[in-house]
């Protein structure tokens, strides 16, 4: 089961949205919270969550500022930020938070408990132009040499094609069927990448691929 915490200041949303989500037999809604730092409180307590599902504009502690207090404190809980806002800003500030991407709230039901499995698998949901964005804010030892070509971090081949898949939104268990790998070595050569690019995580892999891709 994927425990799911939900956060959103509107009840009437929250409410909704436990009885949306926890319809799908493969999903727990463990817990709800009308800001991120109820959310925080929730966790501390105990309360399960593979994924916390966050509005980002909220008053108290807004979806920014909670994915930055959860990741802190429960790195291993993925964060999807849920917004009626296409607000680059905002989101852009989330993802630097931790966040493993965002959807918008017009979307079917059905897109958002997709949305809840992609990033309980370890995708990401991200836009290649919000992606974009992101680049300058990588970490300084892979910002300082960020106009080189891929080619000159010491890669191998596989790695290359590892980076690229992850850019995609590949989750381990699709790398691994593309490159008749097992999901151990694609975690394996996912650690080696982290380490040889200074890196800290997947979102930050997605966004060095797509500012050194010549």
């Amino acid at each position: 089961m994927i425990k799911v915490v939900i956060v959103d200041d509107d009840s009437f949303i929250r409410e909704s949205l436990k009885v949306l989500v926890g319809m799908d037999p493969d999903i727990e809604v463990t817990g709800a919270a009308a800001d991120g730092g109820e959310a925080l409180r929730l966790l501390e307590s105990g309360t399960e969550a593979n994924v916390v599902l966050m509005d980002i504009r909220m008053p108290g502690v807004d979806g920014v500022e909670g994915t930055r207090l959860i990741k802190r404190g429960f790195p291993q809980a993925a964060v999807l930020m849920l917004t009626t806002f296409d607000d680059d800003e905002y989101i852009i500030e989330a993802l630097k938070g931790g966040a493993s991407g965002y959807l918008l709230k017009n979307i079917p039901p059905d897109r958002i408990i997709q949305g809840i499995k992609t990033v309980h698998e370890g995708n990401m949901l991200i836009h290649p132009d919000i992606a974009r964005k992101l680049a300058g804010f990588l970490q300084p030892a892979a910002a300082e040499t960020a106009s080189c070509s891929l080619d000159s971090y010491g890669l191998t081949k596989t790695e290359l094609s590892v980076v690229a898949a992850i850019a995609e939104g590949y989750s381990n268990k699709e790398i691994a069927a593309e490159l008749f790998l097992s999901e151990g070595t694609v975690k394996n050569y996912i650690t080696e990448i982290l380490s040889k690019l200074g890196l800290r995580d997947r979102t930050q892999i997605a966004i060095f691929y797509l500012k050194n891709q010549r």
